[in-house]
């Protein structure tokens, strides 16, 4: 339809690349689940288990300060941020999961480094479950395609 424009796409081939991917050890239980699928897609699409580093961290709070020393590296193509943050009965969930967000985001935005956004938010632990690799997917996998397009688009522009 649109064969006289120039496109530039992802293409899904992770190959030669360089992944960190941070993790929290917060929620583990569901957080190893979305390391799984997460890697399980970057295999299947080329990634080589030496070019990927996994970092552990205590939680989501944490994540940006890691994850932009990952990317003031210069080590990596992009940086996957998996973690889970589950609604209790205080506000310390809005604290925390809006502050890693905003501070992912702005990783990104001021390094260039891509950030694959894996960062559960549920109102239960009923609902991460399901996130992380039953009746609504596997986020951690979604999270790595993301990252991958974005890494290959980022490359040819």
């Amino acid at each position: 339809m649109h064969d006289d424009i120039k496109t530039i796409e992802g293409l899904f081939d992770a190959k030669g690349l360089h992944f960190a991917v941070i993790a929290t050890r917060f929620n583990d239980f569901i957080v190893d689940r979305l390391i799984g699928g997460a890697f399980d897609y970057l295999f299947r699409h080329g990634a080589e288990k030496d070019k990927i580093t996994l970092v552990r961290i205590p939680g989501a709070f944490e994540m940006p300060v890691v994850c932009k020393k990952l990317a003031e590296s210069g080590k990596y193509d992009g940086i996957l941020a998996l973690g889970a943050v589950i609604r209790g009965g205080t506000p310390h969930f809005d604290f925390v999961a809006g502050e890693a967000t905003k501070g992912l985001a702005q990783v990104s935005l001021s390094t260039g480094v891509p950030v694959g956004f894996g960062l559960l938010t549920t109102d239960s632990i009923e609902q991460a479950i399901e996130r992380a690799g039953t009746k609504a997917g596997n986020k951690g996998v979604e999270a790595a395609a993301a990252l991958l397009e974005t890494v290959r688009v980022l490359k040819q522009l």
